[in-house]
């Protein structure tokens, strides 16, 4: 399992970024996909998640604001980020749900084993 963050990068307030995380190494279509993001001084925090039916899931922090798509034919899942805030500052993490875990689930860090590298976001004026 491979996956590759890109996209982060310094936004000012009120602004966009979209997130990119490249996956290989699994059945990318039938998986289930997540964002988390760790604040400086922080733990890691879920911060959304794609089902393989395309459907969606945000932590209340970003709902309205952010917005989780996949790409099946290109191994891809994305996450676009507006009005962005000083507190979304973080390194953000996109991770493959494992297989078979309950649905209901996919907030729950612990249950994820793949994690990506990580891109930065800074957001400040």
């Amino acid at each position: 399992v491979q996956l590759v963050e890109s996209g982060g990068g310094l936004v000012q307030p009120g602004g966009s970024l979209r997130l990119s995380c490249a996956a290989s190494g699994f059945t990318f279509s039938s998986s289930a996909m997540s964002w988390a993001r760790q604040a400086p001084g922080k733990g890691l925090a879920w911060v959304s998640g794609i089902y393989s039916d395309g459907s969606t899931t945000y932590a209340d922090s970003v709902k309205g604001r952010f917005t989780i798509s996949r790409d099946n034919a290109k191994n891809t899942v994305f996450l676009q980020m507006n009005s962005l805030k000083p507190e979304d500052t973080a390194v953000y993490y996109c991770a493959l749900y494992p297989a078979g875990a309950p649905p209901h689930l996919i907030a729950t860090i612990a249950l994820y084993d793949y994690w990506g590298q990580g891109t930065q976001v800074t957001v400040s004026s």
